[in-house]
């Protein structure tokens, strides 16, 4: 659901509706803490899930493991890719049919001179060397897919892990170990993880304010619980003005080192140059 007109009731009740936009008082506008992102982990590929490194409430640092599926097949696969690119019986095999046929070659060639062999006899044995030659290519060439073939089979491998995308908190777990789960934007997710360093406060502002805000504006921050004080800055302003509400929001990145303040904690702001620019003319 969306949160303009909740901030528009919270605007309402700080700012009067008025042409001249009166100054909100030394409180500042009424806003709400929300995590910066919420997402909703999915696996990338179908299976059962071998373990889940963490719980509801736990915090999680971005690229660590947070879901694997259960990939025994996955690593012998990979184990597999991997003797290949280290076989070296068919390249030593081909270079020593290139010896040999290099030698025999050399060989006819000085009998055909004494004439003690015909030209097509020494054309055969130029014959078996290109051959030898092209066999050690191709084992050069089946050496190099293997190498891709490992690489493959260590991104499918991958895939059946699933990283943190960012430093932040578990907000739920939804599936457990032994469990199937399913890729795709319409399955169950696994875990929903929260970003709550930076946090996002959106401050709803009237109609008149539009165009004194702008990205970069510093902001102040204070949360209701605890009461903590946080230097913000504004990151994004909308360009559409809510018809219903006269409103728009300017969108502040407030800064929550230690995870000090929870998401979903009212708060204040103050935005530099917000009130003096509109406080009424004597």
């Amino acid at each position: 659901m969306s949160l303009r007109p909740i901030m528009a009731m919270m605007l309402a009740a700080t700012v009067p509706a008025v042409s001249g936009a009166a100054a909100p008082d030394e409180a500042g506008f009424e806003c709400l803490l929300e995590p910066w992102q919420v997402i909703e982990v999915r696996t990338a590929v179908d299976g059962i899930i071998g373990s889940i490194t963490v719980s509801r409430g736990d915090a999680i640092r971005r690229g660590q493991p947070l879901v694997e599926l259960q990939s025994q097949s996955e690593r012998v696969a990979v184990e597999l890719a991997r003797m290949r690119t280290k076989l070296e019986g068919p390249m030593a095999t081909a270079r020593n049919r290139i010896e040999y046929a290099s030698k025999r070659q050399a060989r006819q060639a000085d009998l055909e001179k004494a004439s003690f062999i015909s030209a097509q006899a020494r054309d055969e044995a130029d014959a078996e060397k290109r051959l030898a030659e092209a066999e050690l290519q191709t084992a050069m060439e089946n050496r190099e897919l293997a190498k891709v073939e490992l690489q493959r089979a260590q991104e499918l491998l991958a895939l059946r892990t699933v990283m943190a995308p960012f430093t932040g908190v578990v907000v739920d777990r939804m599936l457990n170990v032994g469990e199937l789960a399913e890729a795709g934007s319409g399955r169950k997710p696994v875990l929903k993880v929260a970003q709550i360093d930076p946090m996002r406060a959106d401050v709803a502002l009237p109609a008149a304010m539009f165009g004194q805000v702008r990205p970069g504006t510093k902001a102040t921050v204070r949360a209701q619980v605890g009461g903590a004080r946080f230097n913000a800055v504004v990151r994004s302003v909308d360009r559409v003005i809510d018809a219903a509400s006269g409103t728009f929001l300017a969108r502040l990145e407030v800064p929550n080192p230690g995870d000090k303040v929870p998401g979903g904690s009212r708060c204040s702001a103050s935005i530099d140059g917000l009130a003096a620019a509109v406080r009424p003319r004597p």
